[in-house]
């Protein structure tokens, strides 16, 4: 047989539109959790994805394989949020003790601590990594906004704020976002102490801040608070663009919504348990999908992927149907021979874009 695989597959391009979104499914769902799925994270340059859970277990998944690869249990400390850090089998994650509010610097290879930071004294509920530089902020209910160089136990620079904070850092690491109080702070990563550059209002919504983060491109935002609205704004001029609205959630949880990869769309969790999706450009909701879940699910985008991650007491992976598009019905159909891809009746054809791939090959 001639050439690779790789080589005899002639990639299609697929750009995101609604009618792919309107079109996604569950493709795999991991459900051997003992509680609800607190955090998760996507590693950059990789395919794995990291999960945090109530049940005190770290989990390491490669997506491209859809395999868990790895658990490892912190029933010292517990478990609440867990970000990557540059290295693919390196995490930091935050305790859910009630007693030990250090954050840990965790080795998944070989399940060792390179390092401990101690320095809140609540709950730390917002975690954010530099892309560019081993630094990283944590907020607190503490009312404290904690900066970091993973190579230090101890913090390199301390903020005060008047509520529940919301963090984040762009992607190009230049400048960090602080949310709390209907207001987003603009901090310039290297002059922080001179304090915020720029402060956007949020049209008036001072329910608690949930999660602040920046599209991929660095020129939106968006802002997710406890009473179920996720506001997007241009990040550059602080306009807000649009705010939607979904079942407000507790004060235990958390309202988690993902930029597309290209900014294009914004998916949430919502107080009732669904997900929501709506159209940055028209403001309109495009999308949804109900659950019988009363919590809102911890929901992320996968880089440059046609898929997406909701986290409940169960983990899924959320990838097109192409056979519900109209543009494929009749000529492209789903093949679930080897390796199970997105194939036409021709097997040399596999459906994926330069920026995003059709993902994964699993389904």
């Amino acid at each position: 047989m001639g050439g690779t695989q790789s080589e005899r597959e002639e990639k299609v391009s697929l750009e995101l539109s609604e009618e792919i979104l309107q079109s996604m499914e569950v493709g795999m769902t991991f459900r051997d959790y003992n509680g609800r799925i607190s955090s998760m994270d996507f590693h950059k340059t990789s395919s794995y994805l990291v999960t945090a859970s109530d049940d005190e277990s770290i989990r390491l998944y490669d997506v491209a394989s859809a395999t868990c690869l790895k658990t490892i249990n912190s029933k010292k400390y517990g478990v609440d949020l867990v970000c990557f850090t540059s290295h693919p089998t390196t995490v930091i994650y935050s305790s859910k003790n009630g007693w030990d509010e250090s954050l840990r610097l965790l080795s998944l290879h070989d399940n060792k601590y390179l390092r401990y930071f101690k320095g809140h004294h609540d709950r730390v509920v917002s975690l954010s990594l530099c892309s560019r530089k081993e630094c990283f902020i944590s907020g607190s209910l503490d009312r404290t906004v904690l900066l970091w160089d993973q190579r230090a136990e101890k913090c390199q620079g301390l903020l005060r704020v008047q509520g529940r904070p919301a963090t984040s850092y762009d992607e190009q690491g230049l400048v960090f976002a602080i949310a709390f109080g209907g207001y987003i702070r603009m901090f310039d990563a290297r002059n922080y102490e001179k304090g915020p550059f720029e402060m956007f209002s949020v049209g008036g919504d001072t329910s608690d801040a949930n999660v602040v983060k920046f599209s991929n491109d660095g020129r939106l935002m968006l802002l997710t608070t406890m009473d179920g609205h996720i506001h997007v704004l241009d990040s550059f001029r602080g306009t807000l663009l649009s705010t939607y609205n979904v079942k407000p959630v507790s004060s235990n949880s958390t309202l988690e919504a993902s930029f597309s990869p290209e900014g294009m769309f914004v998916i949430s969790g919502s107080g009732d348990g669904s997900v929501y999706a709506w159209s940055v450009r028209s403001g309109k909701e495009v999308a949804s999908w109900m659950s019988t879940d009363t919590e809102p699910p911890v929901i992320k985008w996968a880089p440059g992927s046609l898929m997406f991650v909701t986290g409940s007491s169960e983990l899924s992976f959320w990838i097109p149907d192409l056979s519900k598009l109209g543009a494929y019905v009749g000529r492209k159909k789903k093949v679930y021979g080897k390796g199970g891809r997105w194939e036409d009746s021709s097997p040399n054809q596999k459906y994926c874009c330069p920026t995003l791939t059709m993902y994964p090959s699993w389904f």
